[in-house]
């Protein structure tokens, strides 16, 4: 298996509006995707999910971590996993101000919503160094700033 892309999305204002929407492209793409982030980021995501689309649901599932996967969870296209996805987990991981994967080799790809403020962005350079480290070439992807938008 060849190594991940790895691609930061950084200074997001709004990290899980972000979220939704690169979510929302990837199930019209057909990709299947693991969502990680902090319990209550998940929780907010799960409702936004519901509701961001006015007459569009995005299928996902709430997957315990290091659990093996139920039935329907595997015909589910998107998991929001709140710690270390089960060994049989989709092949895209969208990281949401979450710690780095325990395997990122075990992923196509990674893609890292990195939030804003200070301490997000702080949190947001210290995966990208834990990346290189491991052998990795993360690309950056900034935010547009409303500044750039004229």
């Amino acid at each position: 298996m060849s190594p991940p892309k790895v691609e930061f999305h950084t200074g997001v204002a709004d990290d899980l509006g972000f979220a939704c929407r690169l979510l929302r492209k990837a199930y019209r793409s057909g990709a299947r995707v693991v969502v990680r982030a902090p319990a209550a980021s998940l929780q907010r995501l799960d409702r936004e999910l519901w509701t961001v689309f006015e007459r569009e649901f995005i299928p996902h599932l709430s997957v315990p971590a290091g659990k093996a996967p139920s039935a329907q969870a595997r015909r589910t296209p998107i998991w929001l996993v709140d710690g270390e996805p089960p060994p049989e987990h989709p092949p895209v991981l969208v990281n949401v101000d979450a710690a780095l994967p325990a395997n990122p080799g075990a992923y196509a790809r990674i893609i890292e919503i990195v939030g804003a403020e200070a301490a997000a962005t702080q949190r947001g350079r210290e995966r990208w160094r834990a990346y290189l480290a491991c052998g990795l070439q993360p690309i950056a992807h900034a935010a547009p700033t409303a500044a750039s938008h004229g």
